[in-house]
Order: structure tokens, then C-alpha cells, then sequence
């Protein structure tokens, strides 16, 4: 049974780039609060009826942008939510503005080399379909990072500790910083 103290927290989005975790922390760390937990490319996918990597290849990055926007505002509107977002997330500003202001945003850093190893047999990551994944996820990085930095209210390291244990640090540093 979630504590009562959970009640007052707002809710959390996590963010980060592909490989980082979010879904799997998040899956945990909503099941510790007892809230609903989404991923919202999922929820993309769900509500197109179509694949995001037919998504990317239909509409462009562009196109997916646009939906994702969308769905994220939908979202971010709704209470007592753990929302896992898609590493491209931050790129846009109008999807910065509904983390930051709706919630509690939490940057999941994980560094390339995990990413890759996370990530490298994937075929459902756009993105990586290129001749060198690697190159692609560390120019990424480059560019995402600071977005990623700008919107969270918190930072945690992924490279250690399994998904259990990421959620429940999570909860003590979102729980001991007031953000809430």
C-alpha cells in the first residue's frame, strides 16, 4: 500500500536519451507510488495504431514531432502519472515547457557506452538504423544533453544499481528536496 506522503507529490516524468532506463524505472517506480504508469511513445503508437518507426518513415521526424507534442500536452494534463517520455522529448520547446511546469522532471544520464549495449539490437529505434549507432547516439548526446539538464528538476545515473533501485533513489531524491 503506496504511503500517504505520496499523495501531495506531483507528477513524474522521467527523460533521457534511448537505452536510459525510463520505461523499466519507471514501470517500478510507479508501482512503488501506486499510479498509473505510461510510456508515451506507447501511447503514441496506441493511438495512431501505426509503429514510430513507421511513423519516421511516413511522416519524417518532423511529422512524429508533431504527434508526440500532442500526446505529450494530453498527458502532462492528467494527475498521479509516472511518464517514461521518448529521448527526443526535449528537442521541442512547447514539450519542455508542459515537463517542466507539470511535474517533476527527472534526467535518467546514462553514458553512450550503455546506451549501446541497451540498444544495440533494437530495430523498433529509428534513429539508429544508421552504419554507425554509436557515432549517432554520442552526437545525440551532444545535442540533447543540455536540453535534457535544462528541464530536469533532478539528474541520476543509471550506470548504477538495477531499475528497483533507481526508482527508490528517485523517491528519496525527489522526496528529501521538497519538490513537491
Amino acid at each position: 500500500m503506496p504511503s500517504k506522503e505520496f499523495d501531495t507529490l506531483p507528477n513524474i516524468y522521467l527523460v533521457g536519451p534511448m537505452g536510459a532506463g525510463k520505461t523499466t524505472v519507471g514501470r517500478h517506480l510507479a508501482e512503488v507510488l501506486g499510479r498509473e504508469f505510461l510510456d508515451s511513445d506507447h501511447e503514441i503508437e496506441r493511438r495512431t495504431g501505426a509503429t514510430i518507426p513507421w511513423i519516421f518513415e511516413k511522416e519524417g521526424e518532423i511529422g512524429f514531432r508533431s504527434r508526440e507534442t500532442i500526446v505529450l500536452d494530453d498527458l502532462t494534463s492528467r494527475r498521479d502519472l509516472v511518464l517514461a517520455t521518448g529521448g527526443g522529448v526535449v528537442t521541442q520547446p512547447a514539450n519542455r515547457s508542459y515537463l517542466k511546469t507539470r511535474g517533476v522532471v527527472v534526467y535518467l544520464y546514462t553514458p553512450v557506452e550503455l546506451q549501446l549495449q541497451r540498444t544495440y539490437r533494437d530495430k523498433n529505434r529509428p534513429l539508429l538504423q544508421v552504419e554507425n549507432p554509436e557515432q549517432r547516439l554520442r552526437d545525440l548526446l551532444k545535442l540533447r544533453d543540455p536540453l535534457y539538464r535544462d528541464v530536469a528538476h533532478h539528474i541520476i545515473e543509471t550506470n548504477q544499481g538495477a531499475a528497483r533501485e533507481l526508482a527508490q533513489q528517485i523517491l528519496r531524491v525527489i522526496l528529501s528536496s521538497g519538490s513537491h
